[in-house]
């Protein structure tokens, strides 16, 4: 592994990356791979998404996952989610619609060329198990529309007062029993095996106990990870087609044992440009980031000596570090457990809590909130949340703006400069008792 650091504007030559970022890179190929020659091969696949996805459920059928989502954030670090999203636009969808949404129907309209270049199979199945966005069952009903295949919902009930009651946990597994199931039989044309499937949540939760480990090694100083731009690569297999493989437990296992080693040696996090050795802000960051200038949006914050020790986005799939596993004795109860327990699926005083808990457990400077313009989800109540959450830790924050896969959204030199503002008032006020207020762009 390469050791150069970064901490100025230049760019040095490019570096090696970690064992893991290799192998997820393979894993991730593979798959592409295997959804091109799925029709071929015999497969059948499932459209779903990434919050309260059933991967385990999924593939114990025999069956392949395709997220949307993440094709749509995979194009616009490709850059082609401008063409998708003016495609989508020509065909009547509002600026104002979430633009993961464009992107995807965009590319449906152009071909459905996935992110590797090769052609994504029509869904047998459009799986929704998330349910605490509303644009998911829009987008689901559009797609609906255009493959004519059968549909599974299941209804998860939002968590208001951030408590899964034994209600809640009843009402999603009699639906998974009595009807997401039988539909995912009927479309696999097997019956479900649930020694198999809970063979794959044991794996579940070995993956899961190495991942939380890596989030909790931010707590050391210099931190060995970015948890937010670090992270998205970090959550990559667990949140989308490998949770529950052999193919996760190895590459977790890896991982952790890559942040050991660099908590061991005093190592930072790579970045685009290298090693971040020298840290001199912590961050906690709250909302999704922006897909389409993903690297430059990192320099931002790399350049400036500024490591992310914790995110709310990366839990968007999961809360794991709060003690979920997935539980094998158990499938049906885990599965609900899990569907409950996204992120996006808390009510706002829930997030403010957990904000609060990040920026305590990893004794962070400061917090920095990315809204984004199209995603009512993450953005809605996150000004409030900010304030909240500063003076409940006496730790000042920032809000800047862009959005999700969208370039026309993303002003560079606006955000560069608020960010930059911002840090100077974190060493101010640490250099000089300043206490400030939040700097919004």
């Amino acid at each position: 592994m390469s050791t150069t650091t970064t901490n100025t504007g230049e760019r040095p030559a490019p570096v090696a990356k970690d064992h893991s970022q290799i192998r997820q890179k393979r894993m991730i190929a593979k798959h592409y791979e295997e959804l091109a020659h799925a029709k071929e091969n015999g497969k059948k696949v499932v459209y779903t998404f990434v919050p309260g996805n059933l991967t385990e459920l999924i593939e114990s059928l025999g069956m392949l996952p395709v997220l949307p989502e993440i094709n749509a954030l995979q194009s616009a670090m490709r850059g082609r989610s401008a063409g998708y999203i003016a495609e989508a636009e020509k065909s009547g969808h509002s600026e104002d619609v979430c633009t993961y949404v464009k992107c995807d129907l965009g590319m449906v309209k152009s071909g459905n060329i996935g992110p590797t270049g090769e052609k994504l199979p029509e869904p047998d199945l459009l799986l929704l198990s998330y349910t605490g966005c509303f644009t998911f069952l829009k987008w689901f009903e559009i797609l609906r529309e255009e493959y004519k295949c059968p549909v599974a919902m299941l209804h998860v009930p939002y968590q208001q007062d951030g408590v899964v009651t034994p209600e809640m946990r009843d009402y999603i597994v009699r639906q998974l029993r009595d009807d997401v199931i039988p539909k995912m039989e009927a479309v696999a044309g097997r019956k479900l095996d649930m020694d198999d499937l809970a063979a794959r949540l044991g794996k579940s939760a070995i993956a899961e106990d190495d991942l939380v480990a890596v989030w909790e090694s931010a707590r050391n100083k210099p931190s060995p990870i970015d948890g937010y731009f670090g992270g998205v690569y970090y959550i990559g297999p667990i949140f989308t087609a490998f949770r529950g493989t052999d193919d996760a437990v190895a590459y977790y296992r890896e991982l952790r044992a890559e942040c050991e080693a660099a908590v061991a040696a005093g190592e930072g996090p790579m970045t685009p440009d290298g090693r971040l050795d020298k840290q001199k802000y912590r961050l906690v960051v709250e909302g999704p980031p922006n897909w389409t200038s993903f690297r430059d949006f990192w320099r931002m914050f790399s350049n400036e000596g500024a490591v992310c020790v914790a995110s709310t986005y990366t839990r968007v799939g999961g809360l794991y570090d709060l003690g979920f596993r997935h539980d094998p004795r158990y499938p049906l109860e885990t599965m609900a457990d899990y569907c409950l327990g996204c992120y996006t699926n808390l009510g706002l005083p829930s997030r403010v809590e957990l904000l609060e808990k990040y920026v305590k457990d990893y004794d962070a400077d400061g917090i920095v909130v990315h809204s984004v313009k199209s995603c009512n989800s993450f953005s809605a109540g996150q000004l409030l949340m900010l304030r909240e959450v500063e003076k409940r830790t006496g730790v000042p924050g920032t809000f800047i703006e862009s959005d999700l896969v969208d370039p026309r959204y993303f002003g560079k030199a606006n955000i560069e400069n608020r960010l930059q503002s911002f840090l100077q008032m974190v060493e101010a006020r640490r250099n000089h008792g300043y206490g400030g207020a939040a700097v919004a762009v």
